[in-house]
């Protein structure tokens, strides 16, 4: 019988119920016998958007696999810095550590329990849809999308839509058959709509599809990054540049997300992480 240790921790939270949870499983010795079938499993019977795993790494001070219920991400950013405040504790790696994961090293940094990761440099790729077709696909009127809608990757590719309200983005309510008619590089389909709500302020949200419905993400950190990338393509953005976001009020999970562009225009996302569990998980 094996016994893995695990731990839930709230990112980007603010109160102990607040934020989107994370599994993470800390013990890299068990960890390195865990098959990619097992991994993938153990994701789906915790259910949360994502589950990670700590493993050995020779570039880094950890690996990171990252698991949704359905398949495994290359990168995404809850999951970073919530398995960068577990990697601190059980690797001793202090306040500035690097996680390996598929989309390369990524490096994270702490003060207390706010965690700050740098992204990659973005990529963007225009997507082949109208302003009226977008509106459309969300549920919104023409007037409420901005122009500007493009694939950004900054390690994860998503979908950026800029709405011109909170109440636009408070309305949105995405149909599946039209979202599953827009796929990322990697053939998934999500949206990220995000508005203006004050000086460096904007409030967010996330979709994507799952077994054909329509799934709201609490708190996007991989989007978050992928806002960043988008407003450096934006005439007008002034750098250095931090902006506050608010993302998953409407699902009572609020989120608080930081993103930082320095004068290099180099992205970063940060959050506080909360741990509010330990368990064990028996397999044969």
């Amino acid at each position: 019988m094996r016994e893995l240790t695990y731990r839930i921790v709230n990112v980007f939270a603010e109160s102990i119920f607040g934020g989107n949870p994370l599994c993470v499983f800390d013990d890299r010795a068990a960890n390195r016998f865990l098959t990619t079938v097992e991994m993938q499993a153990l994701a789906l019977q915790f259910n949360l958007s994502e589950t990670t795993f700590l493993l050995d790494s020779s570039a880094a001070d950890g690996r990171i696999r990252i698991f949704t219920p359905t398949f495994e991400m290359p990168f995404a950013g809850h999951p970073t810095l919530g398995s960068a405040h577990i990697v601190r504790e059980v690797c001793g790696a202090g306040d500035s550590l690097q996680l390996e994961m598929m989309a390369g090293v990524i490096p994270v940094k702490s003060a207390g329990a706010r965690w700050e990761l740098r992204a990659n440099p973005a990529k963007t790729r225009t997507v082949e849809r109208s302003d009226a077709a977008l509106a459309e696909m969300l549920g919104l009127t023409a007037n409420d999308v901005l122009p500007g809608a493009c694939w950004v990757d900054t390690g994860s590719e998503q979908l950026i839509v800029p709405l011109a309200s909170v109440d636009a983005v408070n309305r949105v309510q995405p149909r599946a058959d039209l979202l599953a008619s827009l796929a990322s590089s990697a053939g998934r389909s999500m949206a990220y709509v995000t508005a203006q709500s004050g000086v460096n302020e904007r409030t967010s949200r996330f979709f994507f599809l799952k077994h054909n419905s329509i799934i709201e993400d609490p708190g996007t950190g991989s989007a978050t990054a992928n806002l960043g990338g988008w407003l450096l393509g934006q005439a007008g953005t002034v750098l250095p540049l931090k902006v506050s976001i608010i993302q998953g009020e409407q699902m009572n999970r609020t989120c608080h997300l930081g993103l930082r562009l320095d004068a290099e225009g180099a992205i970063f996302v940060s959050g506080q992480v909360l741990e509010i569990a330990r368990g064990t998980v028996r397999l044969p």
